[in-house]
């Protein structure tokens, strides 16, 4: 069913009191704040990003209320704060991890909802005890997006298109060059200030298929106005999935396509993205290597499909090359494979996760694979500094043994990676505490796919509470035109208009 996106924005600002005649005690911090609500809905439903910026004194705790204008409005799941409703009163309470708000400091939280009748957006916002007040709220529908169709073959699955919010209601871009980033402990930290960083974004498919294909080298613009209408989604990362064979300029690319003009293109995209203040994830998505076996994507010999694991042949040529090209450049992550899968031709996860580190000769394989170890160390030969992302088995969907075989890196500067899709194995989280939570306790997660095949967000919208309460890392497949029946999408143009399933990460990313 088509659901008509709206966008309700209602902003309150008050330096208001808490400062009484006489002597105030020492204790009592004066509240002064400001409530950004901005919600997507659909008949019977909405999901509501808040972010709440404080202006008066360094607060230790915090506490939200509301009050729903109409009565057929409820709160059905929260994140990032503990939630609450009676009658039509809302109150949001702090979490551990983010109670505590700096002068001038913001905090965003969310939830979904319900509401029969109508869906008014709030305005009464109040931070302990305090009023937030500003201007009354507006709503108006969004137009229903134009669908502008592209064929994909990629390896992931696929995802959901339908209007929501227009992008015209997005603010407006941020300036300032992407940070150089680093790994510290858990977590990635800007290297300038050691403050924690989070790659929040989207992934751009084209860079892996359209050059094999023989169709050109991105699929769709990335020129200055397509990483502008990312902006106005407040992206901060862009994963830049990218074809091996076409990197390294072999026999069967066109030459227009491949070698040094794919080069020059995929380093003036990223140089593009680091200028807007977006840090860019490079990564080898699509390899050469013949493979028939268990969950074969192609007979191909040649990089036109997901393989198993990376080849030894060409795949530490490949990573020689791009960390040649961006050593120096911290800005740039490395994501050393999307989405390996080693277990299903060798037969089980023991022999899968030492194929997957150790590589050489590994069962049901043909080719000659190259375990994540040597690409490190081929990554750190050149002198290249920049965190480096590594999947897991099962499409990257499966960590267990994630940390038990973490290859050895001199830089100390690597995160796991994970990918999650409605119809995976690990999607709830009883499995996410079990398998995930360990990992990132230990090293920085970031959650590199994320997606469903349910033309809407509500398990997204799941991951994403989970990963906000871990302070950790996500990226939405894919900034692409397409819709349910040729590929994920979250847009349905390059403007940036979102489809339903967009909708649920664009309100998340505006409100981090």
């Amino acid at each position: 069913m088509r659901r008509r996106g709206a966008i309700l924005t209602a902003l309150g600002l008050l330096a208001a009191g808490g400062l009484a005649l006489g002597n105030t005690p020492a204790a009592q911090a004066a509240v002064a704040c400001k409530v950004t609500y901005t919600a997507s809905q659909w008949q019977g439903g909405m999901s509501a990003n808040l972010s709440i910026q404080n202006l008066g004194d360094a607060l230790n705790n915090w506490t939200l209320t509301f009050t729903f204008p109409d009565s057929g409005q409820k709160v059905t799941q929260g994140w990032s704060a503990t939630w609450s409703q009676s009658g039509s009163t809302v109150t949001a309470t702090a979490m551990d991890w983010n109670k505590s708000l700096s002068t001038g400091g913001s905090t965003s939280i969310g939830f979904n909802g319900s509401w029969s009748g109508a869906n008014p957006a709030p305005a009464d916002f109040a931070l302990n005890g305090v009023a937030c007040n500003g201007s009354t709220p507006s709503q108006s529908p969004s137009p229903s997006p134009s669908r502008s169709p592209s064929p994909s073959p990629s390896s992931s699955p696929s995802r959901s298109p339908s209007p929501s919010p227009s992008p015209s209601t997005s603010p407006s871009p941020s300036t300032g060059a992407a940070p150089k980033l680093k790994v510290s402990g858990n977590r990635i930290v800007n290297a300038a200030t050691g403050t924690p960083y989070r790659l929040l974004g989207v992934n751009r498919s084209g860079g892996e298929f359209m050059c094999v294909q023989g169709r050109g080298i991105w699929d769709g613009p990335v020129d200055n106005a397509a990483i502008d209408a990312m902006k106005a989604w407040n992206v901060r990362a862009v994963r830049v999935p990218l074809n091996e064979e076409c990197w390294l300029g072999l026999s069967n690319i066109q030459s227009s396509y491949g070698g040094a003009a794919y080069q020059t293109e995929v380093k003036a995209y990223v140089d593009r993205l680091v200028a807007k203040g977006i840090t860019p994830i490079v990564e080898m998505h699509w390899n050469y290597g013949q493979y028939t076996g268990n969950s074969s994507g192609c007979s191909d010999v040649h990089a036109s499909c997901q393989k198993p694991m990376p080849d030894a042949q060409y795949a530490p040529q490949f990573w020689t090359g791009v960390a040649n090209a961006f050593k120096g450049r911290d800005e740039v992550v490395f994501d050393l494979f999307n989405e390996p899968y080693p277990e299903r031709a060798t037969g089980s996860a023991a022999s899968g996760w030492a194929c997957w580190r150790d590589g050489g000769t590994c069962s049901g394989i043909p080719y000659q694979v190259a375990g994540f170890q040597s690409l490190v160390n081929a990554v750190r030969a050149t002198g290249a500094t920049n965190i480096i992302m590594l999947g897991g088995l099962a499409y990257s969907n499966d960590l267990s043994q994630w940390l038990q075989y973490k290859p050895a890196d001199s830089r100390n500067n690597l995160a796991a990676a994970w990918h999650v899709y409605n119809f995976n194995s690990c999607v709830s989280t009883s499995c996410w505490d079990s398998q995930l939570a360990p990992v990132a306790a230990q090293v920085p997660l970031v959650a590199g796919e994320i997606g469903e095949n349910t033309c809407s967000h509500g398990f997204i919208d799941q991951v994403m509470n989970w990963f906000d309460a871990k302070g950790a890392s996500y990226l939405g497949w894919t900034w692409n035109a397409w819709d349910c029946s040729t590929g994920p999408s979250l847009i349905s143009d390059y403007n940036g208009t979102p489809t339903a399933f967009g909708a649920g990460l664009r309100a998340r990313l505006l409100s981090s």
